[in-house]
C-alpha cells in the first residue's frame, strides 16, 4: 500500500482551495491580482497597468469580487479594489517562487 500524505485533510478545505484556484486560474485575473498585490487600486489604474479594455477588466473584477477574492471600497465616484484574503497573496507569492525564479 502506498504511504499517502494528506496535504489537505478536510473536504471543506479541499473545496475552499479548489474555489480559490479556479477563481484565479484565468491569466487576466492572475495578472490583476499581481498588479494589486497588497495595495488597492481603482478600475482605471488596473486598466492602465494590465493593458486591456475597461469592460474586460470590470468583468474579471466582478468574478473575483463574487468569489470573495477581492473586496471593494467606494470613494465618491470611484471604486477601489484590494485582495481581501491574505492567503491569496501568499499563494501568488508561492507561484512566483515556483514559476518566475530562474
Amino acid at each position: 500500500m502506498v504511504n499517502q500524505v494528506n496535504l489537505i485533510d478536510k473536504q471543506e478545505h479541499i473545496e475552499l482551495a479548489a474555489r480559490a484556484l479556479k477563481s484565479i486560474s484565468h491569466p487576466l485575473r492572475l495578472k490583476i491580482l499581481c498588479v494589486l498585490g497588497d495595495q488597492e487600486a481603482c478600475v482605471q489604474e488596473i486598466v492602465d497597468a494590465v493593458g486591456t479594455s475597461q469592460s474586460n477588466i470590470s468583468q474579471h473584477l466582478a468574478i473575483l469580487r463574487d468569489k470573495g477574492v477581492l473586496v471593494t471600497r467606494k470613494d465618491a465616484n470611484r471604486v477601489y479594489y484590494r485582495v481581501g484574503d491574505s492567503r491569496i497573496l501568499l499563494l501568488i507569492g508561492m507561484m512566483q517562487d515556483v514559476f518566475c525564479r530562474t
